[in-house]
């Protein structure tokens, strides 16, 4: 090739790239926006801990007195709610582990004792059951219950739906957990 040849190539790019820098400078005035004067949506960001147990942060709300609310709890609700726990969970007698463990029985078992589960070190950590009362904190917020689980689960915010949830859980097993006395 001769030395016309190169400044023909060297000019096709050297105007393609002033016609992108053009390009950019027209969009940019065209399209430019202005900042608005106050944020259209706060996110809401979670203060720090201040050196409570992990277990304590999110029983901001009192422990409903399981004696008198399982009693009027509604377990049709609670099945529907449950849907949300099999896309990981799966709660049929003998039935596998998904992401998450079987959850038959889970009422009254011990915590990370499900056989064939590899549970997080963090879930591990303690093998007391999951009593009314744990169930209803953890499934509040469970990152915040056990800091490092692998349950990635968000949590139910509602108190309704988690004491219909347990009422439901309370009855997937061979030999379901009395109903505590009323205090």
């Amino acid at each position: 090739m001769d030395s016309w040849e190169w400044n023909k190539i060297a000019g096709a790019v050297l105007g393609t790239v002033l016609f992108v820098l053009v390009v950019k400078f027209v969009a940019e005035a065209v399209y430019d926006t202005p900042q608005p004067q106050k944020p259209g949506y706060a996110v809401e960001v979670p203060e720090e801990s201040t050196g409570q147990t992990a277990a304590a942060a999110p029983a901001a709300e009192p422990i409903p007195d399981f004696g008198t609310v399982l009693a009027s709890a509604d377990v049709g609700h609670g099945k529907e709610i449950s849907g949300r726990c099999e896309q990981c969970h799966d709660l049929s007698k003998g039935g596998p582990n998904k992401i998450g463990p079987n959850l038959w029985g889970v009422v009254g078992r011990p915590r990370a004792s499900h056989p064939g589960f590899s549970y997080s070190s963090a879930m591990g950590a303690s093998h007391d059951p999951w009593d009314f009362d744990k169930l209803f904190v953890f499934l509040k917020a469970p990152q915040t219950v056990v800091p490092g689980t692998k349950m990635s689960f968000a949590g139910l915010r509602s108190s309704q739906d988690r004491i219909d949830l347990l009422a439901y859980l309370r009855m997937q097993s061979d030999s379901p957990l009395p109903i505590p006395a009323k205090k």
